[in-house]
This record gives C-alpha cells, structure tokens and sequence, in this order.
C-alpha cells in the first residue's frame, strides 16, 4: 500500500503549506489551517485505463482548427442562454452558486425538466423521491432527465458510461468524493480533484457539465478560489427569500458577456422567465408621488427602466444620515455635493436615502441624473410626471454627461410609454420620426428649471 502522505489547506482562501501553523500567510486569517490526508493512486482518471482512447495532442494552427461541429445548446431557458452568451457551449464547466434556499436546485431541475437532450441529473443532497416531488410541480411528463443520487465520483462516471447523456448536472460538488483521497466531503482537497476529473471528462467527451456550489457566510463559493479558475462559467443567483423575483449573473464567462442579466419570479410551478423586466422594476401607482425618477440603464445587451427612490426630511440628530439601496453610497454623497455647490440647495442639514426599487444593484452611470431628479422632487415636494425618464452622467462641476448606446435606451423608453427622456445635448442621437421627446440638457441647473 502506498505511503499517507499528509498536508495542510486553508480552509478560507485554499492555500496549501507543508506544516501547521497559526495563520494563514495568504488571507492573513487565524487558526483557519488544517491537516488533510491526501492518498492519490496511479489511475485517478474519469475512466479506466482499458476503456480510455489513448491519443497524443499535436499542436495545430489556429486557422486549422475546426469550430463547426462546435455549435451551443440552447435550453428552453431564454434567461439562461442570454446569460450564458448564447446557449451551453459542449465541453464546459458551468459553477452555479447562491444562498441557500435562492432555488438553484430549482432552476436547474427546472432546465434540465425541460432540455430536449437526454439529461443526468446527479444530486448528493436529495433522494429520488423528494426529486420527483418537486418535478410534479414543474414537468413531470419528462422523457430525457434521468435523476441519480449518488456521491461518489467512481460509481458517477460508471453510469455516465452506461447512459451517455448529452449534459451532465451535478448537486452539489461540496457533497462528491473520490476514493482517490483521504479526506471527508466538502474539503480542500475533495472538491479540486472531484473538479479536475469532471473537467476531465467533460473536455475529452464535449459534455457539459453544470456544477452546484455552496457559499460561504461572506457570499463567496465555498471551496478553494481556484475552482472559479478552473471552471469555464462562473454564475450567481440573487435575491432575497422574502420577495419573490430572482436574479441569475454571470461573474466569469470565458464564452460570452459577463454583464447580461436573467431575471426569474418564483412561483409555485417553479421559476417563471420575466422577458421585460421593466414590469417589476417600475413600481404600479395611481397617483403622483415626490421623490420617484425613472432611469434608464442597460445590463449587457437588454436596456432597462427602473424606478429610483429618493427620501430628503430634516435631520433629527445633529449629524444628517445618508444611506443608499442598490446605489454606490459614496457617489450619492459626490451627487449630493454637487448639487449643494452647483444648484444651491442646502442639504448638509438632511438625511437622505436612496432606494433601487426590485432588490437590484445598478453600477450605471447613466441613472446619476435620476438619482438627481429623485433628491431635487423629495426636498422640494414636487413631483415628476410619471412618463418623464432620465438617461445621463453628472460630472463634478454640475456638467450633464454623454452616455454609450443612448438611442437604445431611447427606443425602450419609447416603447414602454413614456413621453419625455433628458439626456447629455452632447449625446450624438440620429433617430428620426419618434413619438417621445427627446430633451437635450447641459448641466445641472437647466434640470432644476424643469422640475422646480
């Protein structure tokens, strides 16, 4: 029998030492070290040595290679293939992590319910049964989805050979083992080798296969961070368990955009697509209200309106508050400074909150302006005609700036109703024949006219 061999992981940030010691020299954390038996044997591979193609790899140029046969496999999901750039890519490595109870289990039961390819649906967590329980409530008249439960990865990859499904889902890699290591489930160790034989055999039978993955209490996956490295798509589902809609990101994708955006209501049939996520983003009112400005942002492709709130009343202490949903809190205060220096409205004395309404974050500079116009109708009472949007940057010196794709943006305000959008008159726009007004502005005074 071979020798133990013995060393010592990170468990916050994955780093490997020969030794014990207090504190991890990498992530600067305490007693975070521990002890790993890794025994590894000679035939750690996806198959066994007598079923394995032996073949060498010999470079070739890059002219020479042959993509077509390379084509994505579009799901039924359109959400999931916008976000993955156009479909599953063969042979990739999808990581889907999320807080517990977001409904990753869901979503991907719910794909793989629905896929018109023959589908392994592994899970580590859940019985058949509880599987075929939540099915009933989704598609339960599925032909291609095959449902194991089962975590070792040895007995995984023999009924792969056995049943050759086209994609591979696998809930979750925390709960995989391999015979070839010492160690318990959800180690170090455990989930880079369980990871390296699945890339393995997804790379050698262009079979994709989709990852669950755990998070940790700081929002990150759990696990070594090189198992972000390792995989081809990194994807996070977002959301508060208290409301009802979902957001699906991409933080890595080595085939596709990492900024679109998937947008899911959850329901009791499973997760429903919302292809115009405009309808949970603009809040329903009968009457006017201060302090509300509607934007327009994009997220990859889509072009987005969503509602931003605003909340200025007199400070009760002596140091005013300022707080911020959704929105970078430091560029509201910049935003709040330059209209105290460039439009003269006193707000040193005022707290002021923000609020992005639907539980979504938005890095957009363009929603600067709204964010504006929300805090000028809040302090003064007055408020914004419904079908007005906004679509600009605000510089320091009370400037209003140009911002990218502005005709896009234009034409999705336009559909959805409303009747005037401000943007940069440094903006270049070339539409013709539009029914919405488009409002060309300067700086930052031409808009308090406007609205005060």
């Amino acid at each position: 029998m071979a020798k133990i061999k013995t060393t010592f992981f990170c468990q916050n940030c994955g780093s490997q030492y020969s030794k014990w010691q207090g504190q991890c020299t990498a992530c600067k954390e305490w007693n975070t070290i521990v002890e790993e038996v890794i025994q590894k044997e000679e035939k750690s591979s996806w198959k066994t040595p007598t079923s394995a193609v032996k073949r060498a790899s010999k470079p070739l140029r890059i002219n020479e290679i042959d993509v077509s046969q390379e084509a994505r496999m579009q799901t039924d999901d359109q959400e999931f293939n916008r976000v993955l750039g156009g479909g599953i890519v063969p042979g990739s490595l999808i990581l889907l992590g999320g807080e517990p109870g977001i409904g990753k289990s869901t979503l991907l039961l719910q794909i793989s319910l629905k896929l018109p390819y023959k589908t392994l649906y592994v899970s580590g967590e859940e019985s058949q049964q509880q599987i075929k329980m939540r099915a009933e409530r989704i598609n339960p008249n599925s032909a291609n989805c095959y449902i194991l439960t089962e975590t070792k990865t040895q007995n995984i990859f023999k009924q792969i050979e056995a049943l050759e499904p086209d994609i591979v889902v696998i809930d979750s890699i925390q709960t995989l083992h391999t015979e070839y290591i010492e160690s318990s489930s959800g180690s170090i160790s455990q989930i880079k080798e369980c990871t390296t034989e699945l890339i393995k055999f997804a790379k050698e039978t262009a079979t994709p296969v989709i990852l669950i993955g755990h998070i940790t209490k700081d929002g990150h996956i759990a696990g070594p961070k090189i198992l972000e490295h390792m995989v081809d798509t990194v994807l996070q589902f977002e959301g508060d368990r208290n409301h009802v809609f979902r957001i699906l990101r991409a933080h890595k994708n080595r085939f596709g955009s990492t900024n679109e955006l998937g947008i899911y209501e959850m329901q009791g049939s499973g997760l429903r697509e919302v292809s115009n996520p405009s309808e949970i983003l603009i809040s329903k009112k009968d009457e006017e209200l201060s302090g509300n400005a509607v934007a327009s942002t994009l997220e990859g492709m889509r072009p987005l309106m969503i509602e931003v709130q605003a909340l200025v009343s007199t400070a009760v202490y002596g140091t005013p508050q300022r707080s911020a949903t959704g929105f970078n809190a430091k560029r509201l205060n910049m935003l709040l400074a330059v209209l105290e220096k460039r439009a003269g409205f006193r707000l040193g004395a005022k707290d002021v909150f923000l609020n992005i309404t639907g539980g979504i974050s938005v890095d957009d500079p363009a929603i600067d302006l709204a964010v504006v116009a929300s805090v000028l109708s809040s302090n003064e009472d007055v408020a914004i005609p419904k079908d007005y949007c906004f679509a600009a940057e605000v510089g320091l010196s009370g400037e209003i700036r140009p911002v990218q794709r502005v005709e896009q943006r234009v034409l999705e305000a336009e559909k959805l109703g409303f009747s005037t959008i401000f943007v940069s008159k440094y903006n270049k726009i070339a539409l013709k024949n539009t029914r919405i007004k488009i409002q060309l502005i300067s700086k930052i005074e031409d808009l308090v006219s406007f609205l005060v």
